[in-house]
């Protein structure tokens, strides 16, 4: 790697990725909702999910997304609207549903949402992201040694780690939510409740996403 990215380069890029991994953003809360809903294998592979729609969203950014979407303003807008709408969207759903999944999650483990269902919503919400979509965009370009060339390949690289990265932070964020509620799991009431702040965090997150979109 060192051939490709200087040292100091990928320091610096290391120290950016670990600040825009502590704030909290769209993937750590849906997590966040989900660990708290379903527990911690759910998180986890929400996070699976999410971290290969990351990897790639900075795959697309590497191969030419990035400069298109610096001259498009409109391209940046739809994006971040189609990620609050979908967020808003599961938000509801699990307001809907939450008496049926706090029953759910009382009974056989069998209950809870598929795996492949679990890894694709998580999916959608890493690739319409539009915390990471920005920092790919408008970042990654900031921490490429154009004097080693291979411009794309250090572009791929730097998406490589950074979605390493974001699943260790984010699949402890959900390991610590799955945790708490499981020990709460005692009580469908309280399900319910926790299902109902997950889902008021999702639709909350989606509209901040949506009206940032508009309002930009």
């Amino acid at each position: 790697m060192v051939d490709v990215i200087s040292a100091s380069h990928f320091i610096q890029f290391f120290v950016a990725s670990i600040l825009i991994l502590l704030v909290p953003g769209p993937s750590v809360l849906f997590t966040l909702a989900r660990g708290v809903a379903w527990g911690r294998a759910v998180a986890v592979l929400t996070v699976l999910g999410n971290s290969i729609g990351t990897l790639l969203l900075s795959l697309v950014v590497a191969l030419g997304l990035g400069p298109l979407l610096a001259r498009s303003r409109t391209l940046s807008i739809v994006l971040q609207l189609a990620g609050g709408f979908y967020l808003l969207w599961l938000g509801f759903d699990a307001l809907r549903h939450r008496h049926a999944h706090a029953r759910a999650m009382t009974e056989r483990e069998e209950t809870r949402p598929h795996n492949l269902h679990v890894v694709r919503q998580g999916f959608t919400v890493g690739v319409l992201n539009p915390k990471s979509l920005v920092f790919f965009a408008a970042v990654f370009p900031h921490f490429v040694d154009r004097t080693k060339g291979n411009v794309t390949v250090q572009l791929v690289i730097l998406g490589c780690v950074f979605s390493v990265m974001a699943f260790c932070t984010d699949s402890t964020w959900g390991l610590i939510a799955g945790t708490a509620r499981e020990w709460l799991s005692g009580s469908p009431h309280r399900l319910v409740v926790l299902r109902s702040i997950g889902g008021f965090v999702m639709c909350a997150l989606g509209l901040i996403i949506v009206t940032s979109a508009v309002l930009s």
